[in-house]
């Protein structure tokens, strides 16, 4: 497919000029409307009736050149969000630094933004920038060409029009695309202050696209890098959970610590990373999450978060037992302490945060299997996340293998043969036998992210 489209480009690229429009004709890409949303098309043809003009932008255009199948279309139009928005019943703006309207068709949601302007150019009540050049609003209209050149990368400010279903290409995009590179539009220095998120957005699509960044693009990430600091954490750890959460977490990860900027969103993973087993634990959580992504299985953040930060509160729980501090107390006290320094950089929902110290909190029980405590655990909500983290810890080096396999042919067992294994147990290695409870019967089904 890519092939095809290269050879399309070859018969009708010019000499690149700066912002100079390409207009691409539909005998020469491979775009075709049966690939779009039929409630993308509809918010098109919808605003165009009323006068306006109305193209695919973005990511959806940029998939489908590339062969994919996008699952997500956003429309740009020169109507401004308060005109859209009388065409479309059940919309709404949203947003204040960037006002956008949510256009309701159907069961599905299509974004309708309207077309850019230079923000130097707007009201102080339309634009509005802090002292580190960081945007805080832009809500400045203009036309087609100044919105391709407010956007982010060229391969990101592509539009497609079902008038004459034409591609229009201000900015070298398709070329790009041709090159597998990420380019940044103007100059990167300036638009990765003006949002810093950008920084991140390169590292991702170049992840996903398997795409290199180009060379002047990448050659500001390390020195403006602290800037992500300036971030809202609640906003960074939605960028976090589409940066390691989209099935290519652990090239993002390599891309990240190349790059400076991984040690500004998990700065205490970050610090044990010399450490082969603790850089193990954090590729291989990743590498699972990523297979379980591309098989379609359920993955939450608080597996992910809980192997990114248990290295930081194993070495912290050490600490306070060093100190005299009883095993289940110095757990809770590290878990406090890391969780805490890492909101200041993502937040940690409460959904999350709250069965990832579950998952720790049960790494001390896993091995204390005596009387009914196995089948006590077994049944515990946590137990299948708490297994596979076990799992994880054993295949990363960190504790020595064993446990696990007991687990997991407890887990197959019938009842009388869990019996037996339990009987088998060393005193030493199983704790204190427990005294009556009840048998129950079978582990809480569930996934290792559940």
């Amino acid at each position: 497919m890519l092939n095809s489209l290269i050879s399309s480009i070859k018969r009708w690229r010019k000499p690149a000029s700066t912002n100079s429009l390409r207009i691409i004709p539909r005998s020469d890409h491979n775009l075709s409307r049966r690939d779009i949303s039929r409630a993308a098309l509809t918010v098109m043809k919808r605003l165009q009736d009323a006068g306006f003009q109305a193209y695919i932008v973005g990511g959806g255009v940029r998939d489908l050149l590339l062969g994919g199948h996008p699952k997500d279309f956003d429309v740009a139009t020169d109507a401004t969000p308060e005109e859209a928005k009388q065409l479309f019943r059940g919309s709404r703006i949203v947003g204040r630094r960037f006002r956008i309207l949510h256009a309701r068709i159907g069961r599905e949601i299509i974004e309708v933004t309207t077309f850019r302007g230079h923000h130097s150019e707007g009201e102080e009540h339309e634009a509005q920038q802090s002292e580190h050049g960081m945007l805080l609003r832009d809500n400045v209209y203009g036309d087609l060409e100044s919105d391709a050149i407010r956007r982010d990368f060229t391969v990101n400010a592509l539009y497609y029009t079902t008038n004459g279903f034409e591609i229009h290409d201000y900015t070298g995009g398709v070329s790009d695309i041709e090159h597998r590179l990420i380019r940044m539009i103007g100059d990167p220095e300036t638009r990765y202050k003006e949002d810093p998120v950008r920084m991140l957005r390169a590292v991702r699509f170049a992840a996903k696209l398997d795409f290199e960044i180009e060379r002047n693009t990448a050659a500001p990430l390390h020195e403006l890098a602290p800037l992500l600091r300036n971030i809202a954490p609640a906003r960074l750890f939605d960028e976090v959970l589409k940066l390691l959460m989209s099935g290519h977490g652990e090239r993002t990860f390599e891309l990240l610590r190349e790059h400076g900027l991984w040690q500004h969103l998990f700065p205490d993973n970050d610090a044990f990373l010399d450490d082969p087993t603790a850089e193990a634990l954090t590729r291989i959580a990743l590498r699972n999450t990523d297979d379980r992504i591309r098989a379609d299985k359920r993955v939450t953040p608080a597996f992910l978060y809980a192997a990114l930060l248990w290295p930081a509160v194993a070495r912290e729980q050490r600490k306070l037992m060093d100190k005299g501090t009883p095993e289940v107390p110095a757990l809770a006290g590290a878990a406090q302490k890391v969780t805490g320094s890492q909101l200041a950089h993502t937040s940690i929902p409460k959904r999350f945060s709250l069965p990832m110290r579950e998952i720790w909190e049960m790494q001390s029980r896993l091995p204390r299997r005596s009387g009914s405590r196995a089948q006590r655990l077994s049944e515990h909500p946590r137990f299948r996340a708490a297994y596979d983290f076990l799992l994880l810890r054993e295949e990363s080096g960190e504790i020595e293998p064993g446990l696990g396999q007991w687990w997991t042919d407890f887990q197959q067992a019938d009842e009388d043969a869990r019996e037996q294994m339990v009987r088998k147990l060393p005193r030493s290695g199983g704790g204190r036998r427990s005294r009556g409870g009840r048998r129950r019967r079978g582990p809480r089904p569930g996934t290792g992210q559940d």
